[in-house]
Parts: C-alpha cells; structure tokens; sequence
C-alpha cells in the first residue's frame, strides 16, 4: 500500500501511526506543505494522513496550501480513498466537508478522557477501546459535526472529538499517535508552550500521570492506528 503522510510543522512525530505503518509494510511519500507549498496529487496513494501543528484551519495567509489540503482530504475520501486527520488534520478535515472551524473554542491538553459514542462503541476502528479512555490532547480549536458525518466520540471540553464518513474516511481530534515517548520530546521541545497550556506540566502533572493514563493511551493510541490502517 502506498500511503500519503502531510506533516504541517518542522517537528512532527509519527509516533503510534507509524508503528502500524510500518507493520503493515506501507510505502510512504511525504509532504511538507508549509515549506514548500507541496501536496500529494489526487488518485496517487491508497491513503492519506494528515498531521497537527500549530496554526489553525483558517490560516490561509500564513500558509496558503490549507484551502487546498482541505479540499484533498475530502475529495480522497468520496472517492473511497482511506483519509485520517489528526488534531489540525482533523479541523481542516472537517473544513473540507463544509464544517465551521472554531477557534480557541476548546482548550484542552494532556493526557484526557474521551468517551465512545453509541456509533463509536460499533465503529471498526474505535470498537476495541474502552467507554471511555484518556488520550493526549493538545489544541485550543474545535468544528462543527460536518454534514453527513457520524460523530464517534466526545469529551467534556469539545463534542466532537472523532467523526467518520465515507468507507474509511476519520477525523480525530485528539493526538492518539502521541505515545509517552512522543510526548517527553515535546516536554523537551516546547518547555515553554507545554508549561503556558499547563502550569507545573514538567515537574508535577507529567510525572504524575504518565505511568497510568500514559500507559493507557499508548495502548489505546496503537489499536487505534492498526485497526484504522487495517481499512486501507
């Protein structure tokens, strides 16, 4: 299988994605947009991952090939094409299905709960997790439930957390590639922007909760990415 990876930022981590990647054997071509303004031609992979970063959906006079990469994801996953969208992935996913990006509308970050909706506890991708589970969240931004779409899971700070449509088509908000491995190199990364989202991040909440809601996500976070490439 050949598989289209878009990153959006200069430090971006595959992480449990790319675990269930590389057990599948995929081919993988990838793009960095925000450097070059480059995008996969439509028709030319088998699927399509889309990554987070730090601008929103809307900035489209920072980096202009966001109008473009939305309309991608879309149009790929009518054509029966697996899509995944991840954090800004998912925002500009549901952009391209006609949706409204709200912006700094839901803050969330660390490692929090999410919970399956009654679709979500059937859905072939999230069906192996818990009711509810904790998961990495990193975003300030949320969307409206685009038109069409099945929302498979919410949590308190935003409603639409997951949402599915077409055959293998998802929007995840919530950072599910980002093993504990992933998220001690953003603690190393971004000291100053983890400690802005959460105050004693580094010293305190980190250490607290990465051997049990750490542990939990990394599992939950693995299922996922292999039960959603075992679609494409």
């Amino acid at each position: 299988m050949r598989v289209a990876i878009v990153e959006n930022t200069r430090v971006t981590h595959h992480g449990q994605v790319g675990i269930a990647l590389h057990e599948a054997a995929a081919t993988i071509d990838l793009y960095k947009p925000f450097a070059d303004g480059r995008l996969p031609q439509p028709g030319s992979f088998d699927a399509l991952v889309v990554f987070g970063g730090e601008q929103s959906a809307r900035d489209d006079h920072t980096h202009p090939y966001l109008p473009a990469l939305a309309a991608l994801m879309a149009e790929s996953g009518a054509r029966g094409h697996a899509v995944l969208g991840i954090c800004l992935g998912a925002q500009l996913l549901a952009r391209g299905l006609g949706a409204e990006n709200r912006l700094g509308a839901a803050p969330e970050f660390g490692w929090c709960d999410v919970t399956l909706t009654e679709d979500g506890r059937t859905d072939p991708v999230l069906s192996h997790l818990p009711a509810t589970f904790p998961i990495f969240q990193w975003h300030s931004d949320t969307f409206t439930l685009p038109d069409g779409t099945t929302r498979l899971a919410a949590s308190s700070a935003a409603t639409n957390q997951s949402f599915r449509i077409h055959r293998a088509t998802y929007g995840m908000q919530f950072h599910f590639e980002a093993s504990r491995a992933v998220v001690a190199d953003w603690n190393r990364q971004f000291p100053e922007a983890v400690e802005r989202n959460s105050p004693g991040w580094l010293d305190v909440h980190h250490p607290a909760h990465a051997p049990v809601a750490g542990a939990q996500a990394d599992a939950a976070g693995l299922a996922i990415a292999r039960a959603w490439v075992a679609l494409i």
